[in-house]
């Protein structure tokens, strides 16, 4: 008799809940996916239903079941009652608005395990803050994802200050089970790593934009054919520690060089204005509005086929 599946409930089917629907599918737990919108749901489950059945057919997917047998996993519901109850884990994927994430707790709290954790998708928001009103503060944690989470697999984990001690490295366990790449932050800050990493280069390519230096699609060239072939294979030390023989010998070489270009970065602007019309109108005329999820999935499969390059030389790597 085959063993019954762990429980774990997604609450929101928008791009993030999605992508977790499918993850653990494809770890072979019994998903419920929860949103308060029928018509949500049944977007969300035919998407689904394409993404698996495209994936199978690129030789893509997650886990070794067949794209059939993950949708299978996959169960979807308006009760969120369905969704929570008996799961092991639930994970919160409502949209970046604290009074949204902490009126969903206030149900969810009422119905969860002593044991289960709570994760939340959030962006920026700070556990302390999300779970200070709630009796299961000791089972939350921030699982904030890079999006796409199912095409991109690194997570950070942010305990809440109250967490038990097997918060973290049960979360850490599950993510990694899912094939994800998770990291530990040590402590709260506002934006968490990632989006402070990602915010630093949005503020410069905006100023850069603002003073005529390069235009949109050069400044994207940049990333995507300079800086994001390195940063896909290794971040921003180790490339420093590789293009010179070792810290000490990149701080001899560049500090100077290093120290004063950034003596000339500026503080922020208004994230709008005639920068960001311009920004808009340029981009608008690489990628046209209405071709938009057209390029999300032809982003999504290079994505997936980067992840199997660096799984296949990682593998190779390991029989040396």
């Amino acid at each position: 008799m085959a063993a019954r599946k762990e429980k774990v409930g997604i609450i929101g089917s928008g791009l993030i809940g999605r992508s977790f629907a499918m993850l653990f599918a494809a770890a072979e737990y019994e998903v419920w996916l929860y949103d308060i919108e029928k018509s949500q749901l049944s977007s969300a489950v035919n998407e689904i239903k394409a993404q698996l059945k495209e994936l199978q057919g690129l030789q893509l997917l997650r886990g070794s079941l067949t794209a059939e047998q993950q949708f299978n996993n996959i169960n979807t519901t308006d009760d969120i009652e369905q969704c929570v109850k008996n799961a092991v884990y639930v994970h919160e994927c409502v949209p970046e608005r604290i009074e949204l994430k902490t009126a969903v707790y206030a149900k969810v709290d009422k119905l969860l395990n002593d044991t289960c954790i709570l994760a939340s998708s959030a962006s920026a928001l700070l556990p302390s803050k999300l779970a200070a009103n709630i009796q299961h503060k000791n089972r939350f944690i921030v699982v904030h994802p890079t999006n796409p989470p199912f095409y991109a697999p690194l997570v950070e984990l942010i305990p809440s200050p109250w967490a038990d001690s097997d918060v973290v490295p049960t979360t850490k366990s599950i993510m990694e089970k899912l094939g994800q790449v998770p990291v530990i932050l040590k402590k709260e800050i506002d934006g968490f790593v990632l989006n402070r990493i990602q915010y630093a280069i949005m503020k410069e390519s905006w100023r850069l934009i603002k003073d005529g230096i390069i235009d949109v699609e050069g400044l994207d060239k940049v990333m995507s054919a300079g800086l994001g072939r390195r940063y896909a294979f290794m971040g921003p030390i180790e490339t420093a520690y590789l293009n010179a023989d070792g810290m000490y010998s990149y701080s001899e070489r560049y500090a100077t060089m290093i120290e004063g270009v950034m003596a000339t970065f500026r503080e922020p602007d208004k994230f709008d204005g005639p920068v960001l019309d311009q920004i808009q109108s340029e981009m608008e005329q690489l990628v046209p509005m209405d071709t938009l999820q057209a390029r999300r999935n032809w982003r999504d499969k290079r994505l997936a086929a980067l992840a199997q390059l660096q799984k296949r030389m990682d593998n190779e790597d390991e029989k040396k």
